[in-house]
């Protein structure tokens, strides 16, 4: 057997322990980066770590680190009060706002199981009150997560960017974004129709004296029990891993609970205090930053997040805990082992075995459903960091454009999150008390059966097809 096919393998096996035993795939990455480099590569550790993704480390802890502000000092929370405030008491709206808000949160730099990890309380809650189909709210929820999740300044969309630009590859940031964003919208819109959101009441309803989060939930632990004691892996998250969305403290000490609401809240829902509206400048200036003036991401999240924490301190010392350092690890270590198998020449060897397939649209739709179907039970970033360059000398031959095949892959990998073996479908049913779990679970699966099933032909079918150059 080649070093080439032990490799992969290798890389292979590094997924199934990782879902199977709730292991971080970072952690495993290194290790088989080492043990690869080392035994069949013949490399030292200089040349394994020279693989590091450096830029992309500086861009994960500054984004995490701004946003993780956000969440401590209750920016979020605001955000998502504000958000059904609008809509008053007319219920038809109400998916299409947590849709909204999980789309901007993820956006704007929050990783999607962070986005659904905050939302998912307030929306099964708001489901439950207005009498709303579980299944309707917590699609709708996922699909919003992934709508936005590949923006310029996003942790999928620097991720994506980042390796293909590492591979050489002719690179769209915004086709990209659009395309998931189009892609999670009108599947969302489908799912709205089938499971009868039109049917829900368009005039205002009295809404219910309370829509936050109960204080004494605790998603994280029963994420982690939900499907039987596995974690997710769906996402850029560990397996098993969840942001915490326990107390923290608030800007000046403040008594903060979890969705980041404090006592001076109470009673009115979260109110914008200088500390939110200054959280909420900041993440527009990161946004006007990277997209206009061309600033780095990572660097300028970092500058953005100390400015705020010289002012509040306390809410600085807990927003460095707020960084998912889980997920920097992960994609940091699949990303270095990906280094050594271009090194040791696996990326050639894997490209050129799928181009004796003949058939470049056949590979290329071989290549999306890979990506689908792992990524239902295994992490959507760790597939894509993974795929995309084990792709690059198929897409080098021109048969195939590598904007349209890096965004069918992108999407293709991200869209199958609704399935309940990742981390935001777990968190969806970690939070439907008051509902049949067993029947929300059954439903959901055979949901994202659907979507597995489908969605990569059919955006193959949009992206690959025409030709995307």
């Amino acid at each position: 057997m080649s070093a080439e096919l032990i490799s992969i393998l290798v890389l292979v096996a590094v997924f199934v322990i990782a879902t199977t035993r709730s292991l971080n795939m970072g952690v495993l990455s290194f290790a088989a980066a080492f043990g690869v480099g080392t035994l069949l590569a013949g490399m030292d550790e200089d040349a394994i770590l020279a693989g590091f993704p450096g830029d992309l480390f500086v861009v994960l802890v500054g984004v995490t680190f701004l946003f993780g502000f956000a969440r401590v000092n209750g920016t979020t929370d605001w955000l998502v009060h504000s958000a059904l405030r609008l809509v008053g008491g007319r219920v038809v709206l109400i998916p299409w706002v947590i849709f909204g808000v999980a789309a901007l949160m993820t956006g704007i730099g929050a990783v999607s199981p962070a986005a659904a990890a905050i939302l998912a309380p307030v929306a099964l809650r708001a489901a439950r009150n207005y009498g709303i189909d579980p299944l309707l709210m917590g699609v709708l929820l996922v699909h919003g997560t992934q709508a936005g999740s590949f923006s310029m300044i996003s942790v999928y969309g620097t991720t994506v960017n980042s390796v293909v630009a590492r591979e050489g590859l002719a690179g769209n940031p915004t086709v990209s974004f659009l395309a998931s964003l189009a892609v999670n919208l009108v599947v969302a819109a489908i799912a709205f129709v089938v499971l009868g959101g039109l049917r829900l009441p368009r005039t205002d309803v009295r809404a219910p004296a309370e829509l936050e989060p109960d204080p004494t939930s605790a998603p994280t632990a029963e994420a982690r029990t939900a499907r039987g004691g596995h974690g997710g892996a769906g996402d850029p998250a560990p397996v098993g891993e969840v942001p915490d969305t326990g107390t923290s403290p608030g800007a000046g000490g403040a008594d903060v609970r979890p969705g980041g609401s404090s006592r001076a809240d109470r009673g009115g829902g979260p109110r914008l205090t200088p500390a939110r509206a200054t959280t909420l400048a900041s993440l527009v200036v990161l946004v006007v930053g990277a997209l206009v003036l061309d600033l780095d991401v990572g660097l300028t999240a970092i500058t953005l997040g100390v400015l705020l924490s010289v002012v509040w301190r306390d809410t600085g010392r807990a927003a460095v805990t707020e960084i998912t350092w889980s997920t920097v690890l992960l994609i940091c270590g699949v990303l270095t082992y990906v280094s050594v198998l271009e090194t040791m020449g696996t990326i050639d060897y894997a490209g050129e075995a799928v181009g004796s397939i003949g058939a470049p649209l056949l590979a290329a739709l071989l290549f999306c459903y890979i990506g689908g179907i792992v990524s239902a039970f295994a992490s959507s970033v760790g597939i894509m960091g993974a795929l995309i360059p084990l792709a690059v000398p198929f897409l080098l031959t021109g048969a195939i454009g590598p904007v349209g095949m890096v965004t069918a892959l992108a999407v293709s990998a991200t869209v199958v999150d609704v399935s309940p073996f990742s981390t935001n479908g777990a968190l969806v049913l970690a939070n439907s008390a008051g509902f049949d779990r067993d029947l929300l679970f059954r439903r959901l699966l055979i949901y994202a059966s659907i979507v597995v099933a489908a969605a990569p032909a059919l955006i193959w079918l949009a992206f690959v097809v025409p030709g995307f150059g």
